[in-house]
């Protein structure tokens, strides 16, 4: 189809190496030249860096919660959250508990020793539940408060 085009590019490569072919005492200085304005505009753009400005933040502000609530309000909105949390984590606590549950008695239908890699898990969350601890009193430590300060805090 592009052979019967116009826009056939063939000849006019042809033409091109016919006239190159000649000898001609000008021809490479004139493929030179004839090179030179789009390697320098190449190498130009290459050469460029252009970053495009970040976008600006936008700033949404929580609208939800009424800002002349009082003291007794906030506290009973923390409870109820804090009651919803400690809801989730027992559910997450109890689906934990049924997977392992399902994972030793599939390793016991599987011949393994259950009760010994119970005792090695146990350990492991025992050693991560103890660094757990040990980072947040580090970070607690560094920050300039300790746990009680932070108890205090929120029992007034």
């Amino acid at each position: 189809m592009l052979s019967n085009s116009r826009f056939n590019p063939a000849p006019g490569l042809a033409d091109f190496w016919n006239e190159f072919r000649r000898p001609h005492p000008y021809r490479w200085p004139i493929l030179v030249l004839s090179i030179m304005p789009v390697a320098v505009i190449l190498y130009w753009a290459m050469g460029t860096t252009a970053y495009k400005d970040p976008e600006r933040p936008r700033i949404t502000y929580i609208t939800t919660v009424d800002p002349a609530r009082s003291d007794a309000e906030i506290a009973a909105e923390n409870l109820a959250n804090q009651e919803v949390k400690d809801l989730r984590a027992s559910e997450l606590a109890r689906i934990a508990q049924r997977k392992r549950e399902m994972y030793k008695a599939l390793g016991a239908a599987a011949g393994m020793d259950v009760d010994e890699i119970e005792r090695k898990a146990d350990a492991e969350r025992a050693a991560e539940a103890t660094a757990q601890t040990k980072r947040r009193e580090e970070l607690l430590e560094r920050s300039g408060t300790s746990a009680d300060t932070s108890s205090e805090g929120a029992d007034q």
